[in-house]
C-alpha cells in the first residue's frame, strides 16, 4: 500500500492539488515534503499532533520531512481558523517559543537515520533579511488582492465584525514564499498541514508555478474534532501540550485514554502509528467487549510513546495503577507528584504525625473523606478505607511519620475512587 493509499485509509485525506499526480510523483522516487508549525506559544499543543504524525508516516516510507519552526509568520500571526486579531509577540517572546518547540518538533521525527534524514529550518533565516520593496516587487506582484480575498481565511474575516488587518492579510505571502525558498533550495515539492491551511497552501503552488515553472503539490488532513464538534485538544484545564512542563505525561496519557468510544478507533487511525490490520483488530475487540477499553488503552500508551518516551509512558501507566488502587512498592516520587496533581491535597502539620500520630479517624475528616469521625469509623469497619492503597479496618489505626512517602505525602482512598492526600509541612 502506498503511502497516499495509506493516509486516505486512515480518514486523513481532506484536499489536494493533483492526487494522481501526486501519486505518479511519489512512486518515482522519494520525495521532500515540509510541514510549518508557528510558535504562538513556547509549546506546542495535540492539535498539532496531526502534522507531525504525519510527516513520521512520510518519513517511514522513504521521504524526506523538513519541519519548519516559524520564526518569522509567528510575528504576524495567521488568520486561518481565527475569528479576532492575534496579539503580536515581541522579539523575545518569539525565540523563546522558537527554542522551545524546535525541541518538541524533533521527538517525532528521525534527524540522524542514514538514508532519509529530517530536517528542522527557520523560516527567519530567510525572511528576515528581505526588505520590503524587494519582496514587494519579487513576491507581491504574483498575487492579485481578488484572488487573496477570494480564500476562505481572509473571506470570513472580511465579513466578521473585526476585519483584518494588512498585517495579517499578508500572512498568505509570507506562507507562499517560504514554499517556494523550499522548492528552490530544498527541492521540496510537497507541502501538508490542517485543511484550514488549503488557501495558504495553494498560493504557494501558484507561486511557485509563476517563478520556477516546476511542479509542486499541495496534501491537507481533515482537523481533528470531538464527538460534539468542539475543537480536538482542549479540556476544562486548557490545552494539551506537549512539554511535559506544561502537561505532565500522566496527564497527557489520561487525555487519550478517556477518548469517547465513538472517537477511540478514528484517533487510532490518525494519531498512532500501528498498522491497519492491528486497528481493526482492536477495533472488532472493542466493538465486542467495550467495557475493558483497551482500545483506549492502546491509543494512550502509543501516543504517549511517541510524544514523551516509552520511560515517560510506563511512568504514566504505573500513574494509573495507583490511581485503580495498585501498589506503591518501587513507585518515584516524580510519578507519585503526577497522582499528587490530580487529586485533592490538604495540608497537615508533620508536629502532628509524630509518636502514634494522628488517629485515621481525623486524618479523613481532615482529608475532606468524610463527615466526621462517627462515619470515619463506620467505613474503616466496613472495609472501605485505604492508607497508602492498603486496607485499613482497625479503627484505632493512627497514621504517623511511619506512613509517610518520601518523608511527606500519605494517601488517603475511600472506595474505589475517591482519593486525597495529606501532605506533611
Amino acid at each position: 500500500m502506498s503511502i497516499l493509499e495509506d493516509l486516505r485509509a486512515r480518514g486523513l485525506v481532506a484536499d489536494c492539488t493533483d492526487w494522481d499526480g501526486l501519486a505518479a510523483r511519489l512512486a518515482e522516487k522519494p520525495a521532500t515534503l515540509y510541514c510549518g508549525f508557528d510558535p504562538t506559544a513556547d509549546s506546542l499543543h495535540v492539535g498539532h499532533l496531526m502534522g507531525q504524525v504525519t510527516m513520521r508516516r512520510f518519513q517511514l516510507a522513504g521521504h524526506h520531512p523538513i519541519a519548519l519552526a516559524g520564526g518569522a509568520t509567528g510575528m504576524i500571526g495567521d488568520p486561518s481558523g481565527k475569528s479576532a486579531e492575534r496579539n503580536l509577540l515581541t522579539r523575545e517572546q518569539l525565540a523563546h517559543n522558537v527554542s522551545s518547540i524546535k525541541r518538541q518538533l524533533s521527538r517525532l521525527l528521525d534527524f540522524d537515520c542514514a538514508g532519509n534524514p529530517a530536517r528542522l529550518v527557520d523560516n527567519a533565516d530567510w525572511t528576515a533579511p528581505l526588505s520590503y520593496l524587494d519582496f514587494l516587487r519579487d513576491i507581491g506582484k504574483h498575487f492579485s488582492v481578488n484572488m487573496m480575498v477570494a480564500k476562505d481565511s481572509v473571506r470570513s474575516r472580511m465579513e466578521g465584525d473585526t476585519g483584518i488587518s494588512y498585517t495579517e492579510f499578508s500572512y498568505m505571502l509570507l506562507q507562499a514564499h517560504d514554499f517556494y525558498h523550499l522548492r528552490r533550495t530544498w527541492d521540496c515539492e510537497l507541502q501538508i498541514g490542517g485543511s484550514d491551511q488549503w488557501g495558504n497552501i495553494t498560493a504557494g503552488t501558484d507561486l511557485i508555478r509563476k517563478k520556477l515553472g516546476v511542479p509542486s503539490w499541495g496534501f491537507t488532513f481533515p482537523l481533528i474534532t470531538k464527538s460534539d464538534g468542539t475543537k480536538f485538544g482542549k479540556t476544562e484545564g486548557g490545552a494539551v501540550w506537549l512539554d511535559p512542563q506544561k502537561t505532565s505525561p500522566y496527564r497527557f496519557y489520561q487525555f487519550f485514554v478517556n477518548t469517547e468510544d465513538s472517537m477511540v478507533v478514528q484517533y487510532l487511525n490518525k494519531f498512532t502509528l500501528l498498522p491497519l490490520d492491528q486497528i481493526a483488530a482492536l477495533a472488532a475487540d472493542f466493538a465486542a467487549n467495550p467495557g475493558t477499553r483497551a482500545a483506549q488503552k492502546a491509543l494512550a500508551r502509543e501516543v504517549t510513546s511517541l510524544v514523551h518516551g516509552k520511560s515517560a509512558c510506563d511512568d504514566a501507566l504505573r500513574a494509573s495503577e495507583i490511581m485503580f488502587g495498585g501498589g506503591l512498592e518501587g513507585i518515584s516520587e516524580a510519578v507519585f507528584n503526577d497522582v499528587v496533581g490530580e487529586v485533592p491535597t490538604k495540608l497537615i502539620e508533620k508536629l502532628k504525625l509524630d509518636g502514634p500520630g494522628t488517629a485515621l479517624t481525623e486524618a479523613l475528616v481532615h482529608a475532606g473523606l468524610a463527615t466526621s469521625k462517627g462515619q470515619a469509623r463506620k467505613d474503616i469497619e466496613s472495609g472501605g478505607v485505604y492508607l497508602n492503597n492498603q486496607r485499613v479496618t482497625d479503627v484505632a489505626r493512627g497514621v504517623s511519620t511511619a506512613d509517610l512517602l518520601f518523608g511527606k505525602y500519605v494517601l488517603l482512598r475511600k472506595g474505589k475512587r475517591t482519593y486525597a492526600v495529606l501532605s506533611a509541612k
